[in-house]
């Protein structure tokens, strides 16, 4: 598991070296096989909390472990980069092979690999992502869902435990976005990688296993999609979008309260109109 205690990150912005503290104070613990939604505005902390988790940045205070590692122990930064693997935002920055399947094999080959197991790991993670028919393609001439799923092979390959997607889809356009979010499903539900995704889409939220809501560098709610998304009045007081079938539940739980708060699809809420 990943074990965040009582992490604190304070940079200093370069314009006027006043101190910010981007997290405060956070606890938070990642189960093996766990597909977690971390989300919040622009500023919240989110994407500052995805670095700490391969040790891109320090706590300032507190820790944070990997399957008991601490990521502050230098000895161990190896260790922990090859355990937990990160999807960006834009993945023109992950792409540097003149072909698909040359990128692909780029981190099993600088991790010192048999290049009979480097062709065996490519082959692996194109099929897993969908992009096998694209191995001999040029990266720039992919669509922006397709450039991402290679990426996402590129960390494949390295056979990480965990896989942090730091707002992967916040680029693409809705097509895209439904090609990464059914390769992310994939991976944890059939390959049993342990999934987080920083995003600011309702609808990607819904699909984890638990929902992490941040803001002002805390945890302001935590749990299943159900039971964050029912809290209506919250995440409007935050200006978060909330799943508009949920929104409506909450409306209609108002006047008729045999209605459930916390429905979450359409059939759902077909079920409780028809009773």
């Amino acid at each position: 598991m990943i074990r965040i205690n009582h992490l604190t990150h304070i940079y200093q912005k370069e314009s006027t070296s006043q101190e910010v503290k981007a997290l405060d104070d956070v606890s938070l613990t990642i189960q093996d096989g766990e597909h977690i939604a971390v989300l919040g505005h622009n500023g919240c902390g989110k994407s500052t909390l995805a670095k700490h988790l391969n040790a891109l940045l320090l706590p300032t205070e507190g820790t944070v472990e990997v399957d008991a590692v601490d990521t502050a122990n230098e000895a161990d930064l190896w260790t922990i980069r090859q355990t937990v693997g990160m999807v960006f935002q834009n993945p023109d920055n992950q792409l540097i092979a003149t072909t698909v399947e040359e990128d692909v094999a780029f981190g099993p080959e600088n991790m010192g690999m048999d290049p009979v197991l480097i062709r065996q790991r490519v082959d692996e993670a194109l099929e897993l992502v969908g992009m096998a028919a694209f191995k001999n393609k040029e990266p720039h001439l992919l669509s922006g869902g397709q450039k991402q799923r290679v990426a996402i092979a590129g960390i494949i390959a390295m056979r990480p435990k965990y896989i942090v997607f730091d707002e992967p889809t916040a680029m693409l356009d809705p097509q895209g976005r439904r090609e990464v979010m059914e390769t992310m499903q994939r991976l944890n539900r059939e390959e049993g990688l342990t999934i987080v995704n920083i995003t600011h889409f309702m609808e990607e939220a819904v699909l984890a296993d638990r929902v992490v809501v941040m803001e002002h560098g805390r945890i302001v709610a935590l749990g299943t999609p159900r039971e964050v998304f029912s809290q209506v009045d919250l995440l409007k007081r935050m200006q978060l979008d909330v799943p508009p079938i949920t929104e409506l539940a909450a409306l209609l739980h108002k006047e008729k309260n045999y209605i459930a708060a916390d429905i979450m699809t359409i059939e759902e809420m077909v079920n409780a109109l028809c009773r």
